[in-house]
């Protein structure tokens, strides 16, 4: 077996998640053995939902081996979830979450593999305000100080310096230390996992990089930053407006463009390329992707949710 394998999470049970995993699998035959640790009864129900016949190879958790794994089928671990069958619900279980992290981590730790691909959670329910967000879950749970968001797509990724974070905290978040931290990272990931020499833009933090206040982070912290990156070689150039840095002509001269909070650079990458993009958090003893959407549990059942993501995010995965 040349391509090591993918751990698969299928996070949230009451999610798109399973649906679009089933299409993803329906697109085509990925070359590197996937192990989905899951619920085997609810990826069967959305592969009759979808007219596509499943075939399993049921693991054992505590003793996977990579000859174990079979690449003509699906490797599963299966983990049991709650049905509601007087509603005929799923019921969101934090435990069952829980243990799928449990066991990847423990099969990541043994060098099973070095790829994670989970599916979203919901935030509120499982990380219980004690993280901002399963990147920071992670990080803690590998011991990993040092960690970046990277949106990731061939023609533009981008990063936002502080993640899930409410804005009337981003100001007081962002600091030279944090900011030369997270650009390092992408640096690093560039030229050593992609191969590529990045050019670097970074946004300021105020509309048009002024502000009527004394003390404008753009000028005291954001530009004397990048000025420390350019002697430690880094390509990086800015601070550049956030209304400007995405028009055509000044996106297309960069590889990644960095933000200051979530929504400034999120907003505009997810109006650009929807659904062609893919969450990677750098930092991890791993590589760890997710699909860039959420659980959207409005639209469980109903065949309409777009695998496009979670596709990029397999191939990604998928050498």
């Amino acid at each position: 077996m040349n391509f090591r394998p993918i751990i698969v999470l299928g996070g949230e049970p009451q999610s798109v998640f399973w649906e679009i995993f089933i299409k993803a699998l329906k697109y085509k035959k990925y070359k590197s053995p996937i192990i989905m640790i899951g619920s085997l009864d609810l990826l069967k129900f959305y592969a009759n939902r979808l007219n596509y016949n499943i075939n399993v190879n049921i693991l054992k958790n505590h003793s996977v081996k990579i000859k174990d794994l079979d690449n003509n089928k699906l490797n599963i671990i299966d983990i049991k979830f709650k049905k509601n069958n007087s509603k005929k619900k799923l019921v969101p279980s934090n435990n069952f979450i829980k243990k799928t992290f449990e066991i990847a981590l423990m099969l990541l730790k043994d060098k099973i593999t070095n790829k994670l691909l989970n599916g979203p959670i919901n935030k509120k329910k499982f990380l219980n305000k004690k993280y901002l967000g399963i990147t920071e879950y992670l990080a803690e749970k590998t011991n990993s100080k040092n960690f970046a968001m990277l949106i990731y797509n061939k023609k533009i990724s981008v990063c936002p310096i502080t993640t899930h974070l409410p804005l009337k905290y981003v100001s007081k978040k962002i600091n030279k230390k944090l900011i030369v931290t997270k650009v390092e990272l992408i640096n690093n990931f560039y030229k050593n996992y992609l191969n590529i020499i990045p050019k670097i833009a970074i946004t300021g933090l105020n509309p048009h990089c002024e502000s009527i206040d004394a003390f404008n982070e753009d000028e005291k912290i954001i530009a004397p930053t990048v000025k420390i990156l350019k002697k430690k070689g880094i390509n990086i150039y800015g601070p550049y407006p956030a209304d400007t840095i995405f028009m055509k002509k000044n996106r297309s001269e960069f590889n990644i463009i960095i933000g200051m909070y979530h929504d400034q650079i999120l907003t505009p990458i997810k109006t650009l390329f929807e659904f062609d993009a893919i969450n990677i958090t750098l930092g991890l003893p791993f590589i760890r992707v997710s699909p860039d959407h959420g659980p959207n549990e409005k639209m469980v059942g109903k065949n309409l949710s777009n695998p496009l993501s979670l596709i990029r995010a397999l191939q990604f995965l998928d050498n």
